[in-house]
């Protein structure tokens, strides 16, 4: 039997998945957690993939990464990081942004060069922090690379010492803000304007069916991917698909054929895992408004449910603006969570756990619209994933604040998923990925009555636009 792995290498943790080539039958699963924070050393990241591997990997035929998308590894001439790494979620660059975007000439002028506008997680304003806040760390910076990146150049059998050249693919540059996805190139004239005049080395850019190199043992490497572009090649998405994913931050994305260049900055501009594109929003909020509200109202995530689901829909006026750890989403780096129209009726744990779940896929539902008006997608079912997407109430909710029918799909890992196909694909040498079975899914429909939904986003978007404008 030939056999593939997959790793995902999310902020939180490391999974791995062995399956089979041929069918994608999951044959074994290994888990180890990551270091909380923003900026973390990337050598923790190898050895989690060492814990959650263990025993995994000895027999495999090749293996891909499917990581954490844009954040900043700067490594020494030697492969040596020479500071921890800063995670997408990290928001110190969000003045960075703001000066690139008026260097460049605004916002056009990004979308039309490299299809994505500058905010604090991409890669490009993080090397302007670095520049400007630790410049003895970014004189000694020789290459840049992203997590997957960093993943694959070791697992190949770099490491401190031993400088590999290091690898990527268009799924992950693409969040860089360096990388154009509709040319297929780096633009170094951007990174020498953010990183202040200095030249370091970038990964070379794999095609999504090509190998990397080997591990030390001999398995193929694949090119690996960012974890969306995993995430949608683990489901087979295909035209007319949405991706709404409610992990720790959330995000929706879909395929299409065309890249996308969005000058409001709301829409990203990435590829995809198959040589198309991924157009994405990506929130800094999503799951961690409700494991945060339960641990404001001292409940677990049943009863702070079982709660909400007694409420009625609305939560008798009260509103959440859930901008907890800031937001990208809009762009809104440095705002904090608030709770609006708390009356002394309306004070109670229940309407303060349904205002979450509102807020949670009110917030998405503005992501989604983002999707459809700018970056041009069709939605013909969106697929509902990630952690929450467990909830019935929240599958529930989503239906009637999306006002279509919500497919939550089986609940598996895939990120990791997509990594294992990946890998499989590139070990087969044919011209499109294997097709493995599709998931199982079930269906929620939308609620007859559309006004309920319309409700609970008109009082969210009151609310929101009442303090942000």
């Amino acid at each position: 039997m030939t056999t593939v792995a997959g790793v995902d290498s999310s902020t939180q943790a490391c999974k791995v998945v062995v399956c089979d080539a041929d069918s994608g039958e999951i044959l074994a699963q290994g888990r180890a957690t990551h270091p909380e924070g923003t900026e973390v050393a990337p050598a923790a990241w190898w050895d989690a993939l060492q814990t959650a591997s263990a025993g995994l990997l000895d027999d495999v035929d090749a293996i891909a990464v499917a990581g954490q998308q844009q954040g900043l590894v700067p490594l020494d001439a030697a492969g040596v990081p020479v500071r921890d790494a800063l995670l997408w979620n990290d928001v110190r660059s969000a003045d960075a942004a703001k000066e690139l975007i008026a260097d460049l000439g605004g916002p056009r002028a990004w979308a039309d060069a490299v299809g994505n506008v500058p905010v604090a997680g991409l890669t490009v304003a993080k090397l302007r922090w670095l520049a400007d806040h630790e410049p003895e760390l970014a004189d000694n910076t020789a290459h840049v690379v992203l997590p997957h990146d960093y993943l694959t150049w070791r697992l190949r059998g770099g490491g401190p010492g031993h400088m590999l050249e290091p690898t990527t693919d268009r799924g992950d540059a693409s969040g860089t803000g360096y990388w154009s996805p509709a040319d297929g190139d780096y633009r170094e004239d951007l990174l020498a304007m953010a990183f202040r005049g200095r030249h370091p080395g970038l990964p070379r850019v794999l095609g999504p069916d090509q190998s990397a190199g080997h591990t030390p043992s001999g398995a193929l490497v694949a090119a690996g991917t960012g974890d969306n572009a995993g995430a949608a090649l683990g489901l087979g998405i295909t035209d007319g698909d949405v991706v709404v994913s409610l992990g720790t931050s959330g995000t929706a994305y879909a395929r299409t054929d065309r890249p996308a260049a969005d000058a409001t900055g709301a829409v990203s501009g990435f590829a995809d895992a198959t040589g198309a594109f991924l157009p994405l929003v990506c929130t800094l909020n999503a799951a961690r408004i409700l494991t945060s509200t339960a641990d404001l109202l001292g409940v677990d995530l049943p009863t702070l449910e079982s709660l909400a689901a007694q409420e009625p829909p609305g939560a008798d006026g009260v509103v959440m603006l859930p901008y907890l750890a800031g937001e990208r989403t809009p762009n809104l780096p440095h705002a904090a969570g608030s709770l609006h129209g708390l009356r002394p009726e309306a004070m109670r744990p229940g309407t303060v756990a349904r205002a979450a779940f509102e807020a949670l896929l009110c917030h998405l539902a503005d992501a989604l619209d983002h999707l459809t008006e700018i970056g041009g997608v069709s939605p013909r079912r969106v697929l509902l994933i990630g952690g929450a997407a467990r909830s019935r109430l929240v599958a529930a909710i989503a239906a009637q604040v999306f006002g279509v029918t919500v497919t939550v799909p089986e609940p598996a890992e895939y990120v990791a998923l997509g990594a294992a196909r990946q890998a499989a694909w590139a070990l087969s040498g044919t011209s499109r990925p294997p097709s493995w079975p599709a998931c199982s899914v079930a269906e929620i429909p939308p609620p007859a009555d559309t006004a309920t939904g319309r409700d609970i986003r008109a009082a969210y978007r009151r609310t929101r636009q009442a303090l942000y404008g």
